[in-house]
């Protein structure tokens, strides 16, 4: 009997290996007809396996990169991380991702995707992994033309401003009369500037400097030319969200007409006057409550509004799908506005 069970036992072995075979030409067969590279390792990440589309873009003998020898097609720069990450996956069993430059067999590198996930057994321990490296080179490149074009329209638009400006010095210096509007016009230029430079598309380097653009961020970059901002008598406080570069545009012109009215007429053309500037979210929306205090009294409110004033009317209302009221209290101007949080967001 004893005999016997051997004997069973030993077939159904045979026969779960014969499956595992079929199973595994089946998937070679399979993995072959990809346009991807498909490769498969085992548990402890030793490779045992590359598709035929492998061995088309490296030229790498057949076997030559089983076990730990693909490591060496890789850049030599971009080993380190792809050593770093495989580990991780093979002990966290996190899936695998990265970006890496793959030795193709011209001689040339060329930037491929790899990924690969872990095939589960019923006891849930990792039985294989199974990966695939996608060629990104094509991709690569055209994002790297489409930021150079970027950079470069980015910078055509700044030296406009700068053209612009100088026209408008230039036409100030023959005509007297124009001489106070023209400064008027330079600051709002100047804003749109500083607004452009802080939300223009960046390269990794200058957006880490930069960071998140945000209200506040943006905000800060405009109010930066104030003295009153430098002194702390132009507050910002309150929530924070970030901002598109469709909103930055609107937000740098409203802040500032208001913080050169108020510079001119309000609370900053006083030593002893301040600006409490305060975010808030509301549901959908974005408050910002704009209050003086410590400038001239306002014994009415004026008798007409100016072009400035109906600039912001624009912005806030068309632009940024908003509101705007007015206060003319004896402490000092009151403002609150409050603008579409999809507007100022994108989303």
């Amino acid at each position: 009997m004893n005999e016997y069970r051997d004997r069973q036992l030993s077939d159904a072995r045979l026969e779960e290996r014969g499956a595992l075979q079929l199973s595994g030409d089946a998937f070679h067969a399979l993995a072959d007809t990809m346009p991807q590279m498909v490769w498969s390792t085992l548990p402890d990440g030793d490779h045992d396996y590359y598709n035929a589309r492998w061995y088309e873009f490296t030229g790498a003998p057949a076997g030559s990169t089983d076990g730990e020898g693909w490591a060496d097609m890789f850049h030599p720069e971009d080993q380190s991380e792809a050593w770093k990450r495989w580990n991780h996956s093979l002990t966290s069993g996190e899936p695998y991702e990265v970006e890496y430059r793959l030795r193709h067999h011209t001689g040339q590198y060329r930037w491929v995707l790899g990924r690969a996930l872990p095939i589960l057994g019923p006891d849930q321990k990792i039985q294989r992994w199974i990966g695939t490296c996608t060629d990104i080179e094509d991709a690569k490149q055209a994002a790297s033309q489409n930021e150079i074009l970027s950079q470069e329209l980015s910078h055509r638009i700044k030296n406009i401003f700068a053209i612009i400006s100088g026209l408008i010095s230039m036409t100030a210096r023959g005509d007297e009369n124009f001489r106070e509007p023209a400064e008027t016009l330079k600051g709002r230029i100047a804003a749109l500037g500083r607004a452009h430079e802080y939300v223009r598309p960046h390269n990794d380097k200058t957006q880490v400097k930069i960071g998140k653009v945000t209200i506040r961020h943006l905000l800060s970059e405009i109010f930066a030319s104030y003295p009153a901002f430098s002194e702390d008598r132009l507050s910002i406080s309150g929530g924070d969200i970030e901002v598109t570069d469709r909103a930055a545009t609107p937000v740098a012109l409203v802040f500032h007409e208001l913080a050169t009215n108020s510079m001119k007429y309000g609370a900053l053309s006083s030593d002893e006057g301040h600006v409490d500037l305060v975010i808030a979210r509301d549901g959908e929306m974005i408050t910002f409550k704009w209050s003086e205090s410590g400038g001239p009294a306002i014994p009415a409110p004026p008798a007409h509004s100016g072009f400035g004033s109906k600039l912001v009317e624009m912005s806030v209302t068309q632009q940024l799908g908003g509101s705007i009221e007015r206060h003319w209290l004896s402490a000092g101007l009151q403002i609150n506005m409050a603008v579409q949080a999809s507007r100022m967001t994108g989303s």
